[in-house]
């Protein structure tokens, strides 16, 4: 016999977990969660300033790009454009997911963050097949470069995207937009690097072909970031197990430090969006074992093992080589008006192992 039971979760302090003081369910649906993770005024301020730089920067570098007719910095203002791009996006991202839960969305509109992050990923890919491409036509065509101001306006490039990267990476970098955005400027880093060698180069020897070559160099190490980003936020819309939390290793947690837990079963780990981790389990307890007392322990073993904030237990009354037997499919067969007595009892609220609904 099945009841499901939900208590609060135990307060306590966690960076990436949020508790609740209150029974979420005990008075229906009509409550009020703050599932969002706070996204502090930091974050937000570091991704617009992080914006407004590389934005004035990338129309000072094409401007610098057309009259040193270096179409190496042209195409580095088109990677700023990217980058301008990805900030606004992870801003409106924050500033959207920060919007309260409401009937419909009732976890409210968090995964914001996550589609941001991957259409981030989407553009870092995009943006090394469109290096690539203009690599080769460089070799195939070299242009005359002027190296002097070439050089110039990336070194100044370099100062700006050094100045963005410092700032974006003081903020929190286990949120998909914090290290999307900071993904793109690294890239772009890395791109200034490489105009400023390729200028010098081209100083000193006149030779054309260094810039293409190192921009493929660049699209390597931007590839393998790109993935990394895609790879976290698929894994969070496919309601993945968070990769640092073993569901063997959970329950076997559970059983051993929990006393009255006598089996963990259907255990579902997932997240909802960047530090945000939820869980479903169904909880068999040992004979005599209140459930009053074990599913609290329960949601705080979580909570401070596996930074578990929000989890939902359903609770099996029975005894464990029952539950081991049922599980089997090999329960052995109860009298008819037993099981029914027994059903009432469940829903009779005076009973007492009637647990309401959660």
């Amino acid at each position: 016999m099945l009841i499901c039971i939900h208590f609060p979760t135990p307060a306590i302090p966690m960076p990436h977990a949020h508790s609740h003081g209150h029974d979420d369910h005990a008075h229906g649906h009509g409550h009020d969660h703050a599932h969002a993770p706070s996204v502090s005024a930091a974050n937000e301020r570091a991704v617009l300033t992080g914006f407004a730089l590389t934005a004035s920067f990338m129309a000072v570098e094409l401007v610098g790009g057309v009259l040193s007719g270096s179409l190496a910095l042209i195409a580095d203002a088109g990677h700023m454009l990217t980058d301008a791009a990805a900030l606004l996006l992870a801003w409106l991202g924050f500033r959207i997911g920060r919007r309260a839960s409401d009937a419909r969305r009732t976890f409210g509109y968090m995964r914001i963050e996550v589609l941001a992050g991957l259409i981030n990923a989407i553009t870092l890919f995009a943006l090394v097949l469109w290096i690539a491409w203009e690599a080769v036509q460089r070799l195939r065509q070299p242009g005359e470069v002027l190296a002097g101001p070439m050089l110039a306006v990336a070194v100044v490039g370099l100062l700006v995207n050094c100045l963005v990267f410092w700032i974006l990476h003081r903020g929190d970098q286990s949120h998909v937009n914090i290290k999307g955005a900071t993904l793109h400027v690294l890239g772009d880093l890395l791109g200034s690097v490489a105009a400023i060698v390729a200028a010098l180069v081209i100083h000193l020897t006149g030779w054309m072909p260094i810039d293409p070559i190192l921009s493929v160099l660049v699209c390597l190490l931007i590839l393998r970031s790109a993935w990394s980003l895609l790879r976290g936020a698929l894994d969070i819309l496919m309601e993945a197990t968070p990769p640092d939390i073993d569901i063997a290793a959970l329950r076997a947690h559970l059983r051993e430090r929990v006393p009255g837990v006598a089996g963990v079963d259907h255990v579902h780990v997932w997240s909802i969006t960047s530090g945000k981790v939820l869980a479903t389990l169904e909880l068999a307890l040992d004979d005599g074992a209140p459930a009053a007392r074990v599913v609290p322990a329960v949601k705080r073993a979580l909570a401070e093992r596996f930074s578990i904030g929000h989890t939902t237990v359903e609770v099996v009354h029975a005894p464990h080589d029952a539950c081991a037997l049922e599980r089997e499919g090999r329960a052995p067969h109860r009298d008819a008006n037993a099981h029914a007595h027994a059903h009432s009892a469940e829903h009779d609220p005076a009973s007492p192992v009637h647990g309401g609904r959660g």
